[in-house]
């Protein structure tokens, strides 16, 4: 599959593509005997991988040392588990401070619309922070 089919399936630029096999974020790409991209299943695989954890907030850091890691073979898995554990405890805590967050907006919002019902905010309620 060329690089332009892949970019499409995953709704990304062939440069994002080519930027994550450069720096290491996928291990380099099946390419053809002239050497072009052919983006076989695991290379898809990877790719379906590294973009689930970007967007999950996983640093570009952590998925280069992950397929590091990968690519130095079976004696890396403790490592490898390691850091898909301190990644999953940092969405956690990031999931927890959404849920903070949201709660606090939640409020706010009641009290706004309260205010469209009465047409009066207290301003107490508007001076409330995070």
């Amino acid at each position: 599959m060329t690089i332009n089919e892949v970019s499409k399936i995953y709704n990304v630029t062939p440069d994002t593509l080519r930027y994550y096999e450069k720096v290491g974020m996928i291990p380099p790409v099946t390419r053809t005997a002239g050497g072009i991209r052919d983006y076989q299943e695991v290379d898809l695989g990877w790719v379906s991988l590294a973009l689930c954890m970007r967007s999950a907030g996983l640093p570009v850091e952590a998925m280069i040392e992950y397929v590091k890691l990968y690519r130095q073979g079976d004696s890396t898995i403790p490592d490898r588990l390691h850091l898909l554990e301190k990644q999953r405890d940092s969405l956690l805590e990031q999931r927890k401070q959404i849920d903070v967050t949201l709660k606090r907006l939640n409020y706010k919002i009641s009290k706004y619309e309260d205010a469209v019902k009465t047409g009066v905010l207290n301003w107490n309620d508007e001076k409330e922070n995070c």
